[in-house]
């Protein structure tokens, strides 16, 4: 019955996510908000939405672990699991903003992150509003200075809406996404404590690629379409957003507070090098591209960090 309800709580968070995905791009676009905007901001806050929910849901029924370990998961996930399997299935052409922005900021907010747990073991109210306000600027730089075009932005379900449609649309999503996160959390907590294992593991393992299903559906499909900077923009914009974002508002709104020592002694470091990784992978064989064998080593590194993680 966990497993079920595990699953069930995964599928709602996917559909939830989707449904408050329409929603959200379906009234920026009848307020007349740029497709740049909705695809820098809009798009990525609501691809979030899973990984807040959980996260926050966590935090506030006591098991900080799973609130922590989803999103340190999630980030391992998205550049171990996801993009080393697009990067088998199609070689990526790297762009300039890789190296300009988006990895530098994944590494500073990585970093952060593991400052911050380093200090006190604690993410704190203040804490939390710091990593919030990070990512505000980090948005309103990418809206003011990054150079891209309206073409550039893929937007779902562009269409406009009616407000009828568009409220169902929120409605639904946000209670797919309540329901979805409760239920998934009862199972993994259940699994947890039936198993014998920590909350961590489950967090950092089976809750973390549930939530990272979006990034997953969006950049295969990327890949397969040969879009593959937007497949590569997706995964580092997640991490990002997951940590200040996500983490951010979690922290204001209750403190997570470390309990599994293993987060900060072994997962964070896993969470690190793979970030830090992706820099000489892009360089090496040939600048710009990342490969079929750099997939290979990214992911036969997440099956390593799964395996050490049960062992």
């Amino acid at each position: 019955m966990d497993f079920l309800f595990i699953v069930i709580g995964l599928v709602l968070l996917v559909l939830g996510g989707d449904w408050l995905l329409k929603a959200a791009v379906g009234m920026s676009l009848r307020l007349n908000i740029s497709k740049i905007i909705i695809g820098m901001t809009v798009v990525s806050f609501a691809t979030s939405a899973p990984e807040l929910i959980v996260s926050l849901k966590s935090a506030m029924d006591g098991f900080p672990d799973i609130a922590l370990g989803n999103v340190v998961g999630s980030n391992i996930a998205n550049i171990g699991l996801i993009l080393g399997l697009v990067m088998i299935i199609s070689e990526m052409k790297v762009d300039d903003s890789f190296f300009k922005t988006d990895w530098p900021v994944m590494l500073v907010a990585s970093g952060l992150l593991f400052g911050i747990l380093l200090f006190d073991g604690e993410i704190g109210r203040i804490e939390g509003i710091l990593l919030f306000l990070c990512i505000i600027g980090f948005v309103i730089y990418l809206v003011k200075y990054q150079n891209t075009s309206p073409e550039e932005i893929d937007l779902p379900e562009t269409i406009q809406m009616k407000i009828p449609l568009i409220i169902w649309f929120l409605a639904i999503g946000g209670g797919a996404l309540y329901f979805g996160s409760e239920l998934l959390i009862k199972g993994a907590v259940n699994v947890a404590q039936h198993f014998g294992v920590s909350d961590r593991i489950i967090a950092v393992t089976v809750v973390a690629i549930g939530t990272s299903i979006p990034e997953l559906a969006a950049s295969l499909i990327a890949a397969i379409k040969k879009e593959s900077s937007i497949s590569i923009g997706n995964i580092i914009g997640s991490n990002i957003f997951n940590i200040l974002s996500v983490l951010g508002l979690t922290a204001i709104i209750h403190p997570i507070k470390l309990v599994d020592n293993k987060l900060i002694s072994f997962d964070i470091y896993w969470m690190l090098g793979f970030a830090f990784i992706l820099l000489p992978l892009v360089l090496m064989p040939k600048k710009g591209f990342l490969d079929r064998k750099a997939g290979i080593v990214l992911l036969s590194s997440y099956i390593l960090f799964v395996y050490l993680t049960f062992a």
